[in-house]
């Protein structure tokens, strides 16, 4: 399920480029090292880990964040090829964790919204989507749970922010590309 925050996302280009910067420094550190990492995509988790205290302490929560995501992407993969969702709905919520603590690109109306989902019976994982500072969360919740969960996040959320949420039911499907 998808719940829309009702916030548009004003700071996220200026902030995205901020990101960028902060990131390609992280790279420079890292690589001035020696290790031969070109983006954070190079880099391995145990490099980050070793970069921890000596590395700024901003630009190591970004570079964490990237290279935590990037192997909580491929986890997701096998993961979802074996249908355990528990485990998807995991990654989805440390996934919204990083981006908060890590990224910051957050806003408190996206963590209301997680924390709301979270509390609901029938719900796996929650996370904010896009490029933050706004939009939507996506919602892992088992299909028995749809309409109790819509009904308690909307009146949860527009309680605790003044703000209304416009929630949609959504399907998971192969995609457009995908062939058969």
């Amino acid at each position: 399920m998808v719940c829309n925050s009702g916030v548009k996302r004003a700071l996220a280009q200026s902030e995205y480029e901020v990101r960028l910067k902060q990131c390609r420094e992280a790279v420079a550190w890292i690589a001035a090292t020696g290790r031969a990492v070109k983006t954070l995509r190079d880099v391995q988790p145990s490099d980050i880990e070793a970069a921890r205290g000596t590395m700024d302490n901003l630009l190591w929560r970004r570079a964490h964040h990237v290279v935590s995501e990037n192997e909580r992407t491929l986890e997701a993969v096998t993961v979802l090829q074996n249908g355990d969702l528990e485990r998807f709905g995991e990654l989805m919520n440390q996934s919204h964790e990083s981006l908060r603590e890590d990224y910051e690109v957050s806003c408190i109306e996206l963590d209301v919204l997680v924390q709301l989902a979270r509390r609901q019976p029938g719900v796996l994982g929650a996370r904010m989507t896009g490029g933050g500072f706004g939009g939507c969360t996506v919602n892992l919740v088992r299909d028995d749970a749809a309409e109790s969960f819509a009904q308690a996040v909307a009146k949860g959320y527009e309680n605790a922010m003044g703000l209304r949420t416009e929630i949609y039911v959504c399907q998971a499907s192969d995609g457009a590309l995908t062939s058969a």
